[in-house]
């Protein structure tokens, strides 16, 4: 039986890893075919980036969502330094896409809908300030933009309770690696 557990635990991990390969190959070839004149980024957390980065690289539109980290005080944090909560960085997904075939409101509503963003510095079981609710804008414009798809999330009434997703300014992102380490 503890074979068996096993080998499914493992089989499951290289599977996920595999398709992980293969999206980012995916990723790569896309961002190397493309116009990348019409994209844009929109960088924001909402609990675990692993989970909210495959949800994104399913939409159509998008052609890329990386893990990485912002807001932080560190420069190239690792996984490790940022599971501290001293390093002030949050576990981010930095999103490209085509606004010509998914709206930047579409994937705020997207972002809504993957997180409670009622929940202070948590997200389930994942708890510390780097699992925070918030929204990175690079200028007045986006940041316009956050602010109205924040009020009309929070007006649905899908979430009961006062939103605390943050919307700071973007400094800098970096990227996480592929997969934390201690998981493989």
């Amino acid at each position: 039986m503890q074979n068996e557990k096993l080998f499914l635990t493992f089989d499951w991990f290289f599977t996920h890893f595999t398709l992980r390969l293969n999206r980012w190959n995916q990723q790569i070839n896309n961002l190397r075919t493309m116009d990348n004149n019409n994209l844009e980024q929109i960088t924001f957390g909402g609990g675990c980036f692993w989970c909210v980065e495959s949800c994104f690289n399913m939409l159509k539109g998008v052609h890329s969502a990386i893990s990485g980290y912002s807001g932080g005080h560190k420069d190239n944090p690792t996984y490790e330094e940022v599971c501290t909560g001293e390093t002030g960085h949050a576990e981010v997904v930095q999103i490209t896409f085509d606004p010509k075939i998914i709206s930047y409101a579409q994937l705020m509503d997207v972002f809504f809908f993957l997180h409670d963003p009622t929940q202070l510095n948590r997200q389930g079981n994942d708890i510390g300030t780097q699992y925070r609710s918030v929204i990175y804008y690079k200028d007045d414009a986006e940041k316009a933009k956050a602010e109205e798809a924040l009020k009309t999330s929070e007006a649905s009434g899908k979430w009961s309770g006062t939103y605390v997703t943050e919307v700071t300014r973007f400094e800098k992102f970096w990227p996480a690696r592929t997969v934390p380490s201690g998981i493989l």
